[in-house]
């Protein structure tokens, strides 16, 4: 390859990487405050980003690619046209009947998220993207999360895998494990489900940059139908139970410390299915749901005594209003339920991505990280 070229194409993956990562963080602060009346604002301060990454991205196209950097201008490529997609979507999503289209949005944007994941060993930036804000000062957890896929056979498979559970099956799931994981300790687990007419492959990635920084295994799978088994005959119960026993057996996984949470249909679904007999969670997250009235009629409310429940909800919230979060918190109290409570003042109907890490130190000590 020519000094010239070379040079070039150096400067225009320099250009571009940092943009893209940019691009992807401001997404996810927009798409954290969705809201119907903030909608026009939100829009319009993506604009900037939008004409940034344009700009950024199109020396891409212009330099010659030699063969052994195929894959990379491939993943590169993708990432910065899922995310592209993703801003024109939003930057044109400006009234409340745009909600659909901030929801595609989002969908882009995970699949530009997606995209870049590969990146991660060889491209120093983009490990760091993969690791929460605040540890990505600290050399350990950098140099840890960066290893490469192994790929011999007689080592457990690690990183981002799907059974299937592509985007146009249900009823399967996605996991990850993380790169340095070894079979000579107990890992915890947190089974994430998502939210109404949501993916088990999109919601995975709401949990990695945790799981990658603090160590442990996340496991989102896909509910069967177009949501969870909220009404009518349960399909989804037995199906999540033979997903844990399958990752247990396949991964070292300490039974004692299996979370369960999910967003939305998945935060209601949580107890609902959580809580019957023989489940094996240890504790609970659901975030931005309502208390399923089968509860009390199942005999959950009687087996939510002592149970570990973190119950988080928006004040903000335009489809469960907040009051259903605080009957809830008084019920599961009642009962005697160990509910630890987390009202978001400027949290709408969106997943809190901040709110992860206490999640986390407060499912397990061990997972517990100091800022830097």
């Amino acid at each position: 390859m020519a000094d010239t070229n070379l040079d070039a194409l150096t400067n225009a993956i320099t250009q571009a990487l940092p943009t893209l990562l940019k691009s992807i963080e401001a997404l996810e602060i927009a798409q954290r405050h969705l809201h119907p009346p903030r909608f026009e604002a939100l829009a319009a301060s993506l604009e900037p980003v939008q004409h940034e990454l344009d700009s950024a991205v199109e020396p891409l196209g212009e330099v010659t690619w030699p063969d052994d950097l195929q894959v990379v201008q491939s993943q590169l490529g993708s990432a910065a046209s899922y995310v592209s997609q993703a801003l024109k979507l939003a930057t044109t999503a400006r009234t409340e009947e745009h909600f659909v289209q901030w929801i595609r949005a989002t969908r882009a944007r995970i699949r530009g998220t997606e995209m870049l994941y590969p990146l991660s060993p060889m491209f120093s930036p983009v490990n760091r993207f993969f690791i929460e804000a605040g540890c990505r000062n600290n050399d350990a957890i950098v140099q840890r999360a960066g290893q490469s896929m192994r790929s011999a056979p007689e080592e457990p498979q690690v990183g981002v895998m799907h059974a299937q559970n592509g985007r146009d099956e249900r009823g399967g799931f996605s996991l990850y494990v993380p790169e340095f994981y070894t079979p000579d300790q107990q890992w915890p687990l947190v089974v994430a489900l998502h939210g109404g007419s949501g993916h088990g492959a999109d919601f995975l990635w709401t949990w990695l940059r945790e799981a990658r920084s603090r160590g442990f295994i996340v496991l989102a799978p896909t509910a069967r139908e177009g949501t969870w088994s909220l009404m009518g005959n349960d399909v989804d119960s037995l199906s999540l139970k033979k997903m844990v026993e399958y990752v247990s057996d396949q991964w070292r996984i300490d039974s004692a410390r299996i979370l369960l949470t999910g967003m939305s249909d998945g935060a209601t679904y949580s107890l609902l299915t959580g809580l019957q007999p023989d489940m094996p969670y240890t504790a609970f997250a659901p975030i931005s749901g309502v208390l399923h009235p089968m509860n009390e009629v199942n005999g959950n409310m009687s087996r939510a005594r002592g149970k570990p429940i973190y119950l988080v909800h928006g004040a903000l919230d335009w489809m469960f209003p907040v009051e259903t979060a605080q009957i809830a918190h008084e019920e599961l109290k009642a009962v005697g339920a160990n509910v630890h409570y987390r009202e978001i003042e400027d949290l709408s109907h969106t997943y809190p991505r901040e709110e992860n890490a206490a999640i986390a130190a407060w499912f397990d000590e061990s997972l517990r990280v100091e800022a830097t």
